[in-house]
């Protein structure tokens, strides 16, 4: 059962603590001012939020920057050993505490079901490390005024690309493809930029599965799935910042391809199955008929043409299978009005320390 426990405050201020059903969270909320009549109490206009693992180089910079555009300034604390939370905390940010690491997944879910709970009606999620500039929240909050839902900080248009180092970009680009894959549908140009802002109807709908970095691609579907208006403005992000990751890039890139294949193999099961099922069985079937035309034509048996053609057919006639009924269940759950849990991401998130913060890379 979730408690609350409310101490002395200020009158204009409150202050909370939340401790969740699973023990592991902790919600320390040094709230806004009281807003005017009618209004959900304590709601705010405008959160910035941001994960945070181990910044206490950077972070007091980050808020300090983020409060000169917001209502509020929350920082999910996904576990960090050092003086992060101290650091937030003497700056007047509201902290989420994790006391364990939930992975950047895990720092989203947090963010949103807060700035639900706040009653945020503009959302902007920008990493702590340094690597994006707090002047460039005007530029997304000011496109989100315009009628848009969700606006992304996109690191390729205007040019802002060549900043990017050139094995970052190839594996940006991969990552967007496998996302428009999983069931992306939008006309985005930087699906992997973890410096977005929402609206109120974006927060409202999005409820995030996955734990891992695949968590953006999965927030990406879901705007796709209900819907909503998208915009980009160019941002710049450095990358001449050490200890934003403390995993290689390339492998860590893997790990979140990995988990969009997983989403894809969820959302789009006749494509992740039957396609290749449809093709292992082609070269099976076409490899049983090499074998009998020339046991025919020369009396010679090829056995392992025969047994490779034949292994070949069967597993494409399984993997075609699976996707069928997967792609039945899918649609029986959809017209149930059910959903499809897209779990990409779940494992591959806790305990990844700080490289499952840097959504920057």
């Amino acid at each position: 059962m979730t408690t609350r426990t409310r101490t002395p405050a200020p009158p204009a201020r409150t202050v909370e603590m939340v401790v969740e059903d699973d023990e592991e969270t902790i919600l320390l909320v040094d709230g806004v001012a009281t807003r005017p009549k009618g209004e959900r109490p304590g709601s705010i206009r405008t959160l910035v939020a941001m994960p945070a693992y181990n910044e206490e180089t950077y972070i007091a910079k980050t808020i300090v920057g983020a409060k000169q555009h917001a209502d509020a300034v929350l920082v999910v604390d996904d576990g960090s050993k050092d003086d992060t939370v101290p650091i937030a905390e003497a700056l007047g940010a509201i902290v989420v505490r994790h006391k364990t690491n939930k992975g950047y997944g895990g720092a989203l879910q947090t963010i949103f079901a807060t700035a639900r709970d706040l009653g945020a009606e503009e959302l902007v999620i920008i990493d702590s490390d340094g690597q994006h500039s707090p002047g460039d929240i005007s530029r997304l909050l000011t496109e989100l005024r315009k009628g848009n839902d969700v606006v992304i900080g996109s690191r390729f248009v205007e040019g802002s690309a060549g900043d990017i180092p050139a094995y970052r970009k190839v594996g940006m680009k991969v990552l967007d493809t496998a996302t428009t894959l999983a069931g992306n549908n939008l006309a985005i140009t930087d699906s992997q930029s973890g410096f977005r802002a929402y609206g109120r109807k974006a927060i409202e709908a999005i409820h995030i599965s996955g734990e891992g970095m695949s968590a953006g691609s999965e927030i990406l579907i879901q705007i796709s799935d209900h819907h909503l208006q998208v915009a980009e403005v160019p941002i710049k992000v450095r990358y001449d910042i050490e200890g934003t990751s403390s995993e290689n890039p390339v492998s860590h890139g893997v790990g979140v391809l990995m988990n969009i294949v997983r989403l894809i193999s969820l959302r789009r099961p006749l494509v992740f199955f039957g396609i290749p099922g449809a093709l292992f069985a082609l070269i099976g079937v076409a490899a049983e008929i090499y074998t009998f035309s020339e046991y025919y034509r020369t009396a010679q048996f090829h056995y392992i043409v025969f047994t490779g053609g034949f292994s070949m057919l069967i597993l494409g006639l399984l993997l075609a299978t699976v996707g069928i009924i997967l792609y039945s269940l899918v649609q029986l759950m959809q017209g149930s009005g059910g959903a499809v849990a897209p779990a990409a991401g779940a494992s591959a998130g806790q305990g990844a320390g700080k490289a499952e913060q840097g959504t920057s890379h």
